[in-house]
C-alpha cells in the first residue's frame, strides 16, 4: 500500500470511529462551484485590496467601491450550486456524526446543500442577505444589487434609510460573538476535526479547530497549499476537497458510531 493510500485509509478510519465531527471549511470547498478562492495561489486578494469596514462606514466613495465589487461578483454567487464536498458534509450530518459545520465561506452553499441551521455556523456571514447597519433589518441581497446596478448609488434601508451592507463580516469588523461562542463550544465537544479548503490564516476563525486540537483530538487538514496548522495535523492532504472528501466520507460514515478492532 502506498503512503497516499495508507493516509486515506487512516482518514476513513478516523471518520468511522468519530461520533462528533467538527468540520471547519474555507474557500477551497467552493472552488468546484466556481466561487473564487481569496488567499490561494490565484486568490482574489492577490489582485485586489479589500475595502475595510471603518472606511465603508465613513466614506460614500468606499461604499460605492465595495458595492461595485459585490455587483461584479454577484452573478457568480447567485448562480453557484453546491458541489460534492458540500453534499458529503450533509450526508455526515444525516448519519448523525456532525457536531457542527463552522465555515468561513459567505456563499451560502452549505445551507443550499441542506446542512441544517442547527449545525451550520457561518462565522463570516452570508452574501445571500443585506443588512442595515442602523436598525439591523435584513432582506434578500437581490433588491440592493438591483438598486446599485440601476443607480450607481449605495442602497439604503427601506425601513429607516440607514446604510445597507451585504450580510458578511468585512475586514475590520468583529465577528458575531454568539457565532464564535457556538463554534468554540462545538470544538470543545468534538472528537474529530476536519479543516477543509482553508488556508487557516484568518483569525479568530482559524483558532476554532485549535480548541479541539489542544485536547488531543485528531486533526485532518485537506487544502491546496500549506497552512500554519500543518505541524499539528494528524493527517495532511494537499488535495482537491471536492474530490477527496466524498470519496473518504463515502467509505467512513456508517450509520452511527462503529467499533474498529
Amino acid at each position: 500500500m502506498s503512503a497516499a493510500d495508507s493516509s486515506q485509509s487512516r482518514f476513513v478510519e478516523l471518520v468511522a470511529r468519530a461520533e462528533r465531527v467538527l468540520a471547519f471549511t474555507g474557500a477551497g470547498v467552493s472552488t468546484a462551484s466556481n466561487i473564487p478562492d481569496f488567499r490561494g495561489p490565484d486568490g482574489v486578494w492577490r489582485t485586489r485590496t479589500p475595502v475595510e469596514y471603518p472606511d465603508f462606514m465613513r466614506s460614500e466613495a468606499a461604499r460605492i467601491d465595495y458595492w461595485a465589487w459585490k455587483l461584479e461578483a454577484y452573478p457568480r454567487f447567485r448562480d453557484a450550486r453546491p458541489n460534492a464536498a458540500h453534499r458529503a458534509l450533509v450526508t455526515l450530518e444525516q448519519r448523525g456524526k456532525l457536531e457542527a459545520l463552522v465555515t468561513q465561506n459567505v456563499d451560502g452553499l452549505h445551507a443550499a446543500a441542506g446542512t441544517s441551521k442547527q449545525k451550520l455556523i457561518e462565522l463570516h456571514g452570508t452574501n445571500s442577505e443585506a443588512v442595515c447597519v442602523d436598525c439591523n433589518a435584513r432582506e434578500s441581497i437581490a433588491r440592493c444589487m438591483e438598486h446599485f446596478s440601476a443607480t450607481g448609488e449605495p442602497p439604503r434601508c427601506t425601513r429607516c434609510e440607514g446604510i445597507m451592507k451585504p450580510g458578511v463580516i468585512m475586514f475590520g469588523q468583529v465577528l458575531e460573538p454568539d457565532d464564535l461562542r457556538r463554534a468554540k463550544r462545538a470544538a470543545e465537544r468534538a472528537d474529530l476535526v476536519l479543516a477543509l479548503g482553508s488556508s487557516l490564516v484568518v483569525t479568530p476563525a482559524a483558532d476554532v479547530p485549535l480548541v479541539a486540537v489542544r485536547r488531543g483530538v485528531p486533526y485532518v487538514i485537506v487544502n491546496r497549499g500549506a497552512t500554519p496548522h500543518d505541524g499539528l495535523a494528524t493527517l495532511r492532504f494537499d488535495a482537491d476537497v471536492s474530490e477527496l472528501l466524498p470519496l473518504v466520507l463515502g467509505q467512513g460514515i456508517p450509520k452511527g458510531p462503529v467499533s474498529l478492532q
